[in-house]
């Protein structure tokens, strides 16, 4: 039986190689593409595409901590509704809603570079890291400590 794989998308194969190169902040293409999913999600878009670069291994991101995590994560977000998005003959879809999600953020990440005249790289990931780790809290923390301080939870 093949390996699962992912696909990554054809128009970004250079920022990919730039990301995970010898100079590049990320040691692999897999983990770019899982920070890029990541990114895509707090930006709220996903972008499908046809052309793709050649696929990479799914058990990449499966082994790699909580790479497995990411992809369902992903997946309930978006179908919070239907539970059995988690289900193992739905692989394929969680698979296409996290490629689509770093697709955007892959588009996000290279319009960042293009106005930046291609300078600087890292510093636009420290950028967004930093940015997403001081940003306000939205309405998902304020649920999240309503249900942590209610009481109503037996630990």
């Amino acid at each position: 039986m093949a390996e699962e794989r992912f696909r990554r998308p054809a128009d970004h194969e250079e920022l990919l190689a730039a990301l995970a190169g010898k100079s590049g902040p990320f040691t692999a293409m897999y983990e770019a593409m899982m920070f890029a999913a990541a990114l895509g999600k707090q930006k709220g878009r996903r972008e499908p595409f046809d052309k793709s670069g050649e696929p990479i291994n799914l058990s990449r991101v499966e082994n790699r901590s909580f790479g497995d995590v990411l992809l369902d994560l992903l997946a309930a977000s978006e179908k919070p509704e239907d539970a059995k998005i988690l289900a193992d003959d739905r692989l394929k879809e969680r698979v296409q809603i996290f490629e689509e999600y770093a697709n955007c953020g892959l588009n996000y990440i290279q319009g960042q570079l293009n106005a930046s005249g291609g300078r600087d790289l890292t510093g636009i990931l420290s950028s967004l890291v930093m940015e997403a780790l001081t940003a306000p809290q939205g309405d998902e923390a304020d649920v999240a400590t309503e249900i942590l301080t209610t009481g109503d939870l037996d630990w």
